[in-house]
């Protein structure tokens, strides 16, 4: 997706995202790194816990990939 086909409204934090799509903030974080998904600047709005949001995601973009999600099970701990 071309960041111009964007509004502002598009733009949203991970844990916006995470509430929006229901896919973990690791995860979303991973496709970016990865670069399926975009990521962008964020306007420095504070937390209130001393840390601010950095990093914005396009949640169309997310809401796309979040249809293909599928949570992996992790593997059991094995037994002592």
């Amino acid at each position: 997706m071309h960041p111009a086909e964007l509004y502002p409204a598009d733009l949203v934090y991970e844990h916006e995202a995470v509430a929006a799509t229901g896919v973990p903030g690791q995860v979303i974080r991973q496709w970016a790194r990865r670069g399926k998904i975009q990521r962008f600047q964020g306007d420095g709005r504070l937390t209130g816990q001393g840390h601010e949001y950095k990093t914005m995601y396009a949640l169309p973009e997310i809401r796309e990939r979040a249809r293909t999600y599928r949570p992996m099970p992790q593997r059991a701990r094995r037994a002592a």
